[in-house]
Order: structure tokens, then sequence, then C-alpha cells
């Protein structure tokens, strides 16, 4: 699969066809939307970053980042199921890893869930670790916040 990786605006269409994709993926998985507060402008350059991932010129995948704190804040993490399982994932990741560290940030961190195991996975297999929950889901029990520092080599 060649897939083209870009930068997008949050608001923009292709990335809110995703992320309404991920938000009917969490409603089936939790029951529920993430009611996580996302303002678009937080993933707007120098301070947050958003993308979206094409294959065969259609929208495939998406994640971005904002800043939260001292950390880069990965959010809306998706592809959509027929391509998942191809490594578009992980090039994403990769991708808001290195932005991120070239904003001069130093970790990321996220949160998931217990009902996506393929997202533990994906993170725990790239090098982050389990850390104390924030934001909204905090005291969650299912919920599960993960950090990763940017190292010399992700730059």
């Amino acid at each position: 699969m060649e897939a083209q990786i870009r930068p997008e605006p949050f608001d923009g269409h292709s990335a809110q066809l995703l992320i309404e994709a991920v938000q009917q993926e969490y409603v089936v998985r939790y029951g529920g939307r993430d009611a996580t507060p996302v303002d678009p402008g937080q993933f707007a350059p120098p301070r947050g970053l958003f993308l979206v991932a094409y294959a065969d010129g259609e929208p495939a995948g998406c994640g971005g980042w904002r800043v939260h704190g001292p950390d880069a804040e990965i959010k809306r993490m998706f592809v959509v199921p027929h391509l998942r399982g191809r490594g578009l994932a992980r090039r994403l990741l990769a991708e808001l890893e290195s932005s991120a560290a070239a904003a001069g940030l130093d970790r990321t961190i996220l949160e998931t869930g217990l009902m996506q195991p393929e997202a533990i996975g994906l993170y725990t297999s790239t090098g982050y670790a389990l850390i104390p929950g924030f934001g909204i889901y905090a005291g969650e029990p299912d919920c599960r916040c993960f950090a990763k520092a940017l190292t010399a080599s992700v730059r």
C-alpha cells in the first residue's frame, strides 16, 4: 500500500471525516464518543499538528498532537479498518513524534482505553510506558495513559 501523509487542518474536510469515523468506533467500543475538549486551533503549527494519510487518493488515517503543558499530547490516532495491519499507524505516529521533537518538545503523552488493545500494542511496541492518568479520564479504570521521551533518534 502506497500512502501519503500530509499536514492538514484539524477542521478540514478529510480530517473531519476520519475524526467522525474514530468517534463512531468509540461509540461501538465504549458506548459513547470521546468527550475530551478539543479546539481545532490547538492542532495548528507551531503548537500542534494534524496529519491525514491518504491511500489511493482516499483518506485512510489520521493523528495529531497538541501542546499539553510541557508535552505533546497525541490525539485522534485512527486508521480505517480495511487498511489496518499495514504499518500506517506506525508511520503516522513516527511523523507525529518527529514533528513534536522538531517543535522542541521532549515527550509525547496519550490516553487510550482497554477496549483498544491494538492501540495499546502499537504504543507499547514503539517505546511508550504507562504513566498516571491525566485529562478527563484520569480516574477511569478502563483508561490507560502512556508517555514516550523524544530522544535524539526521534529528532
